[in-house]
């Protein structure tokens, strides 16, 4: 059993519009984070299907970019609405769990790509690779904040 906690929420408005951080969000099922890209059907790889409305990242995979391959990347500029510190978000794939008191379902890896080294101007792939995040369906409304606990 674990439990982790929200580190931060990063949201943009377009595929390359720069990251915002914000305190809170509020998801909604079937859209995903409010103001977000994807939410506003802006997003590069937008598709209307469920792993595109919320993407998690591990802070732990940001820090062993740094370390392992010596790429610096701020938590925002992984292109992922949430980051997490103490989630095994590998595991969750196929798995329902919670974001404070929001259900979520999640659904696929969220592999590291080309576009993200275009838009970081980072060689990251590799250092990312099968550590890039989770890609998840938002199952219930609610309001995320930073510091709320994500739990099976």
């Amino acid at each position: 059993m674990w439990t982790g906690k929200v580190e931060s929420i990063h949201i943009a408005s377009a595929a390359t519009e720069p990251i915002r951080t914000l305190d809170q969000v509020v998801l909604t099922p079937g859209v995903g984070v409010e103001g977000d890209r994807y939410a506003l059907k802006q997003g590069t790889f937008y598709k209307p299907e469920p792993d595109f409305e919320l993407t998690l990242i591990e802070a732990e995979a940001i820090e062993a970019l740094r370390r392992e391959y010596d790429v610096e990347l701020a938590a925002g500029d992984a292109r992922r609405n949430i980051v997490t510190r103490g989630v095994p978000l590998n595991h969750l794939v196929g798995r329902e769990f919670a974001i404070g008191e929001v259900r979520i379902k999640g659904i696929r890896l969220c592999e590291p790509c080309d576009h993200l080294q275009k838009v970081t101007g980072k060689q990251l792939i590799k250092g990312l690779r099968h550590r890039g995040g989770l890609r998840a369906q938002v199952l219930t409304q609610g309001t995320i904040r930073v510091g709320d606990l994500v739990r099976e």
